[in-house]
């Protein structure tokens, strides 16, 4: 294990590591230099791109961030949020790819000019130079909820058909199954539910499914647009709810989907799943 001291890092390598796409860990290549395993990060990403199915879009923030792609690996890390607690998690089960759904360094595509200085980016680089939409299929296994799906055009189309039950059960369902902490609710805790639909980041990525829905899931939605709204529908007299998931709710379950799926092309090396949990907590 890796002493504090010994794990300050810059943030540009610590973007160049992990970042929303993939990091790599030199040092702990070498201290696991005992596998038997060739097996490279770029190798690993040539059998994504030849298996996902779809084509690999260029510009992406799908990129390796820091690390040798040419050295071997000893085992694969897939997760939702590459924060700084995840990463010392898979240090210490020995694995040195990580492959991450969001970005490392806090911005949308790793922009770090203006974080160089920054103590808390210097730290999370040299801990990784030190130890260097499947998204809703694993969301519907973790809820248990495959056979509910009424699939749609688009992530924002979802619905799921449910056996009735009440807000206040559907909420505390999500809660135990996705492992959340910090859900918000907005409306009747007896309301009956049959029908949920997927809401989107913005009010008009969720206004064609509220009408065809009891309640609306929302996820990185902004705070006075998709909750304001339903509060004001309740208001008017419409049989509405909506629950306000924090990020890793609504789409880390797809990260061990990822790692599910990667085992199908990859047995060189272990692949693990490491959740980054929820960030949030709510007073008793």
């Amino acid at each position: 294990m890796v002493t504090m001291s010994e794990r300050t890092m810059s943030r540009r390598r610590f973007c160049q590591f992990a970042g929303s796409g993939l990091l790599l860990a030199p040092p702990l290549m070498r201290a696991h230099a005992q596998s038997s395993s060739t097996l490279t990060a770029r190798e690993v990403v040539a059998r994504i791109k030849k298996n996902i199915g779809v084509p690999w879009r260029t510009p992406t923030a799908d990129e390796f961030k820091i690390g040798d792609p040419d050295a071997p690996i000893t085992g694969i890390t897939t997760t939702f949020m590459s924060t700084l607690d995840l990463l010392e998690r898979s240090v210490a089960a020995g694995n040195n790819f990580v492959i991450t759904h969001e970005p490392t360094f806090w911005c949308a595509a790793d922009v770090v000019s203006d974080l160089r200085d920054d103590p808390l980016y210097q730290h999370k680089v040299k801990l990784i130079e030190k130890n260097k939409d499947g998204i809703f299929a694993g969301w519907n296994r973790t809820m248990g909820w495959e056979d509910y799906v009424v699939k749609g055009e688009n992530p924002f189309s979802i619905q799921y058909a449910v056996p009735e039950t009440s807000f206040e059960g559907l909420a505390r369902e999500m809660e135990t199954k996705l492992k959340m902490r910090s859900m918000r609710l907005v409306g009747d805790p007896k309301l009956g539910v049959t029908r949920i639909g997927n809401g989107g980041h913005y009010i008009l990525q969720c206004m064609p499914q509220l009408p065809k829905v009891d309640v609306l899931l929302v996820f990185e939605g902004r705070e006075w647009e998709a909750a304001e709204y339903v509060r004001d529908a309740i208001a008017a007299g419409q049989k509405k709810a909506l629950i306000q998931l924090p990020h890793e709710g609504g789409e880390e379950a797809g990260m061990e989907e990822c790692a599910r799926w990667l085992k199908t092309l990859v047995n060189e090396v272990p692949i693990k799943f490491v959740p980054s949990g929820d960030p949030f907590w709510i007073p008793a």
